[in-house]
C-alpha cells in the first residue's frame, strides 16, 4: 500500500508540474485568495495548485461550487477530477481551509475562483429551420426587410462565438445576378441595387435563399456551421400615383380634410409635397404616414385645378424614388350669380326690318363651371320702355339671349330708341340686365338737286388746276350725318378726258366742281356735263334714283395761245466717237397747239460738235467727236413757233459717245532722274507703268512691252510684270558712266491695234567716289555713297 501511495503521489506531482498554474505563475504557495483560469474539456486528475499552510495544519478542506469536480488532498494539492464545461458553469467559487489534527480551522477559509476558459465545442444553430418573409418591389437597396438568427453556446466574447452569415444560394438566379444580400454580422437581409431595380412579382413572385452561419468568424478550418432556407415573397410596389381627386369648392367641413394618400414600400420614409408653381399660399399638406390633406377652402373660380408632387426621402434626405403626380380638381358649386356684359348693352335695328329678324345678342356670363347646370342661363324680358306703338315688340331666345322683332316692323319716327329690362337667371340666382335698342334710319329717300340746269360756264383753256368753277347743291331727307343722307357727286357724261372733279362738304353736302386736269380748247371746246347725286349706303328695297338726282351744265373752253410742245422732255442717242462729219446723230419733234410752224435751234453746244435742221429737227455732227474729252454730250433743243407770239419751249438732247481705240499707250508719268550707281556691282532693274486714254474694258488693260531697238537687246531687257507694269533691267555690269536713252515699245492689243514708243531718259550711272584727306601724316578715308535704288512709283 505504501508503495502504491508513493507511486500515486509521484504521478500527481508530475501532473502538477505540467498543468497547474495560478495568478502568480507558480505551482505552489501559501494559502490566500487566488483565481485560476482553466480550459474546458481537459481530461480528469489535472493539478491546479499546491497550497502550503502553517505547521499546525495537518490537512485541508475544500467547500463551495465543487460540482464533484474539484478536490483537495490533505497536503494541499488542488485538482479537478472531471473535465470542465464552460457552458454548464463558467466560474466556480470555492473556499479552502487549513485544519489541525482536531479538525479545527487554522487558516481560512480563503476564496478560490476557477474561471473556465472556452473552447469551440459547440456548433451554431439557427433559431428556425425555415424562415419566411416578404419585400416590396423597388424597395430601397440595403434596407433590411427581414432577419435570420443563429445561436452558439460558446463564449460570444471569443472567436468561438463569433458568427458570420452568408447567402450561399438564390433561386431563381436571373442572369447570374444576386438580388438579395445579407449583413454577415446581424443576419439582416436586404435588396441589392439590382434587386431594387429588377424585382417584379409578375415575373418571379417568390425566391428561395439558402443562408449559412459559421462560427470562429469563418476564418478557421475547424469552425462549425449551420444552414437554413429563406422563402421570400415579392409584393407589388405600393409607391403609385393615386387617382385624381375632386374637391368641392368652399366646403364648410372642418379642415384639414384628408383627400388621398401615398405610401412608400418601407415604413420609415419621410414625405413632402412639392409645387413647381410655388404659390404664395399652398393649400395642401402631407403627414409622415403619407396622408395628404387640403388645409383650407378652395375657390374654383380662382383656381379650378392643382397639380403638385409627393416625394419620399430616406433619413438622410435622399430621394427614394421619382415623385408622384397628385392631381386635384376643384368641383364647382353654384356660388356665382349671372353678370351682365356691361351696364347697358346697345343693339341696333333698321326700320322696316321684317318680323322675326335677329337684332343682336345679350351675352351674360356666369363664373361657375361651363357646361354644367350651374352656368346654364335663361333670359326673359320683364319690361319695355316706351310701349309705343305697343308693348311686346321684342322677344328674346330663352337660352341664347338673342333678340328678335316679335310683332311688327319699326319706324324711327315712332321712337328712335327702346330700353328693355332683361332677367338673366341660373338655377339659384337672378340678375337684371339692361338693353338699349336704337332704331336706324334706312335709305329710303334719294338726293334731289335744288337746280336741274346750272347753265353755261366759259373758261380759258389755261385755267389753273384746282380752281373751283361751280358750286352745286342737293338735299336728302334721310337722317342727317348718316350714310343714308350723305351725298356723293359724280360726273356721268361730258368729261371723258377726266378734266373735272367734284368734292363734297360732309357737313352741308355742297358740291364743288374743280379743274382736275388742264383744259384743252384744241381737243374739246364744249363740254355738256351731266352729274349724279348718290348716297354711299345702298337704297332701300324698291327705291331708285331718278331724274331729280341729276343736273347739267355746259362748259365752254376758249382758246389761249400756247408754246410748242415736245413729244418728250429728254431725247437720247448713242453714236461711235469716230463718226464722220455730217452724220445724223438724232432728231426731235414738237407740235404747236395752234398748228403754227415750228423752228428748231440748239443751245449750249459748247464744243460746236452738232447742228440741227431748223425745219425737221434732225441733228447732225459738224466736227470730230471725242469720247475722251466728253463721253456724254448734253445740249438744249429750242422749239419756237413761227409767227404769232413766237413762244418757245425747250427739251434736253443727250448724246452718248462710244469708245474706239484711237489713243496709243503712254507712260503714266514722266520718268526722269532715273539712275543706277556706278560702277554696277550686279545687274539692276527699274519698274514703270503704262496707260492709255481709251475706255477700259471689264478685264482691264493688257499692254505688251518690248525694246524700241534690237541693238539695245545685248545690254537691256524689258520684262512684263502685269497688264500695266513692266521692268527695265540691265543684262551686265559693264556700263560706262553716262546718260542712256532707252526707247520702249508699248502695244495696247486693241482694234485697230495701236502702239507707242516711249523713251526712258536719264538713266544715270552715278559715280561712287572716295575723298582722301591728309592729316598729320596719316590717311583718312571718307566715303560718299549714292542713294539706294528703289522701284519707280506713280
Amino acid at each position: 500500500m505504501m508503495l502504491q501511495a508513493q507511486l500515486h503521489c509521484l504521478c500527481l506531482f508530475t501532473l502538477y508540474l505540467t498543468t497547474g498554474y495560478g495568478q502568480e505563475g507558480k505551482f505552489s504557495g501559501p494559502l490566500k485568495p487566488m483565481t485560476f483560469s482553466i480550459f474546458e474539456g481537459q481530461g480528469p486528475s489535472q493539478i491546479i495548485f499546491q497550497f502550503k499552510a502553517s505547521p499546525l495544519a495537518v490537512t485541508f478542506k475544500l467547500t463551495g461550487e465543487t460540482d464533484d469536480i474539484f478536490q483537495i488532498q490533505p497536503d494541499g494539492l488542488l485538482y479537478h477530477s472531471k473535465a470542465l464545461d464552460r457552458e454548464t458553469r463558467a466560474v466556480h467559487k470555492l473556499q479552502v481551509s487549513a485544519l489541525d489534527a482536531h479538525g479545527n480551522t487554522v487558516e481560512g477559509p480563503v476564496p478560490i475562483t476557477i474561471e473556465v476558459k472556452d473552447i469551440n465545442d459547440n456548433r451554431p444553430v439557427f433559431l428556425q429551420p425555415k424562415y419566411e418573409g416578404s419585400v416590396r418591389q423597388n424597395s430601397r437597396p440595403g434596407k433590411p426587410f427581414m432577419y435570420v438568427n443563429a445561436t452558439d453556446l460558446d463564449d460570444p466574447a471569443t472567436p468561438n462565438g463569433e458568427l458570420i452569415y452568408q447567402i450561399i444560394m438564390q433561386l431563381p438566379k436571373v442572369n447570374n445576378v444576386m438580388y438579395f444580400q445579407i449583413n454577415n454580422k446581424t443576419g439582416a437581409i436586404s435588396l441589392t441595387l439590382e434587386g431594387s431595380q429588377e424585382l417584379d412579382p409578375l415575373k418571379n413572385p417568390s425566391y428561395k435563399l439558402v443562408v449559412s452561419v459559421e462560427d470562429m468568424g469563418g476564418q478557421n478550418e475547424h469552425s462549425f456551421s449551420d444552414s437554413t432556407s429563406v422563402d421570400i415573397m415579392v409584393k407589388e410596389n405600393i409607391w403609385k400615383t393615386p387617382e385624381p381627386v375632386e374637391i368641392e369648392e368652399n366646403s364648410t367641413n372642418p379642415y384639414p380634410i384628408k383627400i388621398t394618400q401615398v405610401r412608400w414600400n418601407d415604413p420609415d420614409a419621410l414625405y413632402s409635397l412639392v409645387d413647381k408653381e410655388k404659390p404664395s399660399q399652398f393649400p395642401f399638406s402631407i403627414d409622415q404616414e403619407g396622408d395628404i390633406y387640403v388645409t383650407q377652402p378652395l375657390d374654383r373660380e380662382e383656381k379650378d385645378a392643382y397639380v403638385f408632387y409627393a416625394a419620399a426621402r430616406d433619413e438622410h434626405g435622399k430621394p427614394l424614388a421619382f415623385p408622384l403626380k397628385i392631381q386635384v380638381k376643384v368641383k364647382d358649386i353654384n356660388d356665382n350669380p349671372p353678370t351682365c356684359p356691361s351696364t347697358v348693352t346697345v343693339l341696333e335695328v333698321q326700320e322696316d326690318e321684317q318680323i322675326g329678324s335677329s337684332i343682336g345678342t345679350l351675352m351674360a356670363h356666369d363664373m361657375d363651371e361651363e357646361n354644367t347646370m350651374n352656368s346654364v342661363l335663361r333670359y326673359r324680358i320683364v319690361d319695355q320702355t316706351p310701349k309705343v306703338p305697343r308693348d311686346g315688340l321684342f322677344l328674346v331666345q330663352t337660352y341664347s339671349g338673342t333678340f328678335q322683332l316679335a310683332v311688327q316692323s319699326l319706324r324711327k319716327r315712332d321712337t328712335p330708341q327702346y330700353n328693355l329690362t332683361v332677367e338673366v337667371s341660373d338655377k339659384d340666382f337672378k340678375t337684371l340686365c339692361f338693353v338699349q335698342i336704337n332704331i336706324i334710319d334706312i335709305n329710303d329717300q334719294i338726293p334731289i338737286f335744288e337746280e336741274s340746269d346750272y347753265g353755261n360756264l366759259t373758261l380759258p383753256e389755261d385755267t389753273a388746276i384746282g380752281t373751283v368753277i361751280l358750286t352745286i347743291q342737293a338735299t336728302d331727307a334721310d337722317e342727317p350725318y348718316t350714310g343714308s343722307s350723305k351725298i356723293l357727286y359724280r360726273i356721268t357724261q361730258g368729261d371723258s378726258e377726266g378734266c373735272l372733279e367734284i368734292e363734297t362738304d360732309p357737313q352741308t353736302n355742297t358740291g364743288y366742281v374743280k379743274v382736275k386736269k388742264p383744259l384743252d380748247f384744241e381737243a374739246v371746246a364744249v363740254h355738256n356735263i351731266v352729274f349724279q347725286a348718290e348716297n354711299p349706303e345702298p337704297l332701300a328695297l324698291g327705291v331708285q334714283y331718278n331724274a331729280s338726282s341729276s343736273a347739267t351744265f355746259r362748259l365752254i373752253v376758249t382758246d389761249v395761245n400756247e408754246a410748242p410742245q415736245f413729244s418728250q422732255q429728254v431725247y437720247q442717242a448713242k453714236v461711235s466717237e469716230d463718226v464722220a462729219k455730217g452724220t445724223k446723230v438724232g432728231n426731235v419733234t414738237a407740235k404747236d397747239p395752234e398748228g403754227l410752224d415750228i423752228s428748231y435751234s440748239l443751245r449750249g453746244d459748247k464744243r460746236g460738235w452738232l447742228k440741227i435742221d431748223p425745219v425737221t429737227g434732225e441733228i447732225f455732227s459738224v466736227a470730230p467727236l471725242d469720247r475722251e474729252a466728253e463721253s456724254l454730250y448734253q445740249v438744249q433743243v429750242v422749239a419756237t413757233e413761227v409767227g404769232g407770239s413766237s413762244l418757245s419751249s425747250t427739251a434736253q438732247f443727250h448724246l452718248t459717245l462710244t469708245d474706239v481705240n484711237d489713243n496709243p499707250p503712254r507712260l503714266v508719268e514722266e520718268y526722269t532722274g532715273l539712275f543706277f550707281c556706278y560702277p554696277l556691282k550686279a545687274p539692276g532693274s527699274l519698274i514703270f507703268e503704262a496707260t492709255d486714254d481709251d475706255q477700259q474694258s471689264l478685264r482691264g488693260r493688257h499692254f505688251t512691252f518690248s525694246l524700241g531697238s534690237e541693238s539695245l537687246q545685248k545690254d537691256w531687257e524689258v520684262s512684263k510684270i502685269n497688264g500695266t507694269h513692266a521692268s527695265l533691267s540691265t543684262k551686265h555690269t559693264g556700263f560706262e558712266e553716262r546718260v542712256y536713252h532707252i526707247p520702249v515699245r508699248i502695244s495696247d492689243g486693241g482694234w485697230p491695234p495701236l502702239e507707242g514708243t516711249v523713251s526712258l531718259a536719264g538713266i544715270i550711272l552715278a559715280v561712287v567716289f572716295f575723298q582722301i584727306k591728309k592729316n598729320k601724316g596719316q590717311h583718312n578715308v571718307e566715303s560718299a555713297q549714292a542713294s539706294e535704288v528703289k522701284p519707280l512709283r506713280n
